[in-house]
């Protein structure tokens, strides 16, 4: 099991780091993103994840030198699918679980390879200006929440039942 943090401490303070803006631009990582998800879903419920995650990546992205523009900085769609998998990813797991050891396991299954969105999206439509700026549905197949992977031949994102009805479409 790879171990990118061995603390739910170095967990926190990702996740405070990404909130407050202080979080040094070069830990930013792929794992950074995951373990700040988690982090904000089970510590911080007063964060509508889904509908506040935009805002705070924007502002962090401008804070840490960066830019949000049509070809790089935040991405809804990216965002928005991440959280989603992440969600029902720590929902699979007890209350009593570290997040460290949450994360390790995400990080260790599909989730953490960089391009496990390319099993639901072709490369063209997930790094289009319309799912940087917008969500985009999946143009290969649904995500795993809305039909079973087993059942397209893909990969499960892992093995545990998803808990229904944790996303919530955006009213906007």
């Amino acid at each position: 099991m790879t171990s990118h943090y061995t603390s739910d401490a170095e967990i926190e303070r990702i996740g405070r780091g990404l909130l407050d803006r202080t979080l040094p631009r070069l830990e930013w990582t792929h794992a950074a993103h995951y373990a700040a998800a988690l982090w904000i879903f089970r510590a911080r419920p007063d964060i509508d994840a889904p509908r506040e995650m935009p805002g705070i990546i924007a502002g962090y992205n401008v804070a840490a030198g960066g830019e949000n523009t049509d070809t790089a900085g935040y991405h809804e769609t990216i965002t928005q699918a991440s959280l989603r998998e992440t969600k029902r990813f720590l929902d699979a797991h007890p209350a009593s679980r570290p997040l460290h050891a949450i994360h390790a396991l995400l990080m260790d299954g599909p989730l953490g390879d960089r391009e496990w969105m390319l099993d639901y999206w072709t490369r063209a439509r997930l790094f289009s200006v319309e799912a940087r700026q917008g969500w985009v549905e999946p143009d290969i197949a649904p995500l795993p929440a809305c039909r079973p992977a087993r059942d397209r031949g893909l990969r499960p994102l892992w093995n545990a039942r998803a808990a229904p009805g944790l996303w919530r479409e955006s009213s906007s």
